[in-house]
């Protein structure tokens, strides 16, 4: 069976709906196997976003769309949670590590007494406040301001605070509801890990390297604390510095693989050397090597460029 297609995308012609997403057993009772679904998704005419559940590629991404992917693998009564809520509520960078190259389970709880086993859900029990639920176009999640506080205790300390920033970046809760919000959790699992990290989440981090660069600045003890995305005057208008403290003109900038392509890599160098050349701003570039390992060394490079800002500009703070 060859794929129907129009400009390029599947159309309504074949054999799978395109006006909507589908599971692999509707794809099956159609006709269509797991080879050709798995050529369709080589190609890009298809999108897998949860196990066992597809698109076409031309939709456009929306919460409707998540709702509607969601709804085909949460039972009625369980509640989309974790990082699977923040994904839903338009967090994406609150995915896992690589969740982006890959399809992430579900995470989901539903009442006590009844657990999913299928190998679609992280699934368990959860004690969860009435407030703490809402409901979207038919599927439970919990709000935005619980999902940061669990995603705040349970993650790895790094991917914590980059959920936290990404949570923080929808603009549903300031970081004084996030700070009270805590406080409902004492005798919870790993609620000194986010009583610690709470205080920290900033919703200007455009991404997680950035959060957890700025984590390492931070756990360095003795700088002066960064601003995240600092504006600077640009000979065009504004530059934006992923953390900067514009008394010492000094800037650290996260470079990931994901968003620094060639183009963007060249436009970057152009933007580094206006900032430093006219600003006089000291800047280091960081990658996934710097952070992350037994073999990072941001800690180290941010103490080094500090100190060259303040040599080089006089600064004092």
């Amino acid at each position: 069976m060859s794929a129907h297609l129009t400009s390029g995308w599947l159309d309504a012609s074949g054999p799978v709906p395109v006006e909507r997403p589908f599971t692999f057993r509707e794809a099956r009772d159609l006709g269509v196997d797991r080879r050709l679904l798995a050529g369709w998704l080589a190609e890009g005419l298809l999108i897998r976003p949860l196990e066992g559940v597809y698109h076409a590629a031309q939709l456009p991404d929306s919460l409707g769309l998540r709702v509607q992917c969601l709804k085909l693998v949460v039972p009625p009564d369980a509640v989309v949670t974790d990082r699977t809520a923040a994904w839903m509520l338009g967090a994406p960078m609150a995915l896992a590590p690589g969740d982006h190259l890959r399809v992430p389970r579900v995470s989901m709880f539903r009442p006590p007494g009844y657990r999913l086993r299928n190998p679609l859900a992280s699934s368990g029990e959860r004690r969860l406040a009435s407030d703490d639920v809402m409901e979207i176009g038919g599927v439970r999640v919990t709000v935005p301001i619980r999902t940061a506080c669990d995603l705040g205790r349970l993650l790895h300390r790094d991917q914590a605070l980059s959920a936290l920033d990404a949570m923080m970046r929808l603009g549903c809760f300031g970081l004084p509801e996030l700070l009270d919000r805590t406080g409902r959790f004492k005798g919870y699992r790993r609620v000194l890990q986010l009583r610690a990290l709470a205080p920290l989440a900033d919703g200007r981090s455009q991404s997680p390297g950035e959060s957890i660069l700025r984590l390492r600045w931070l756990d360095c003890g003795n700088l002066p604390e960064p601003t995240p995305q600092l504006e600077v005057p640009g000979p065009f208008g504004s530059y934006f510095l992923d953390l900067g403290v514009e008394g010492v003109r000094y800037a650290a900038e996260y470079d990931g693989v994901e968003w620094h392509g060639p183009e963007q890599r060249e436009h970057d160098r152009a933007r580094r050397a206006w900032v430093a050349q006219e600003l006089g701003y000291e800047i280091d570039v960081f990658t996934s090597a710097n952070i992350h390992g037994r073999q990072q060394d941001a800690d180290l490079i941010l103490r080094q460029g500090i100190l060259r800002a303040r040599r080089r500009f006089g600064g004092h703070v």
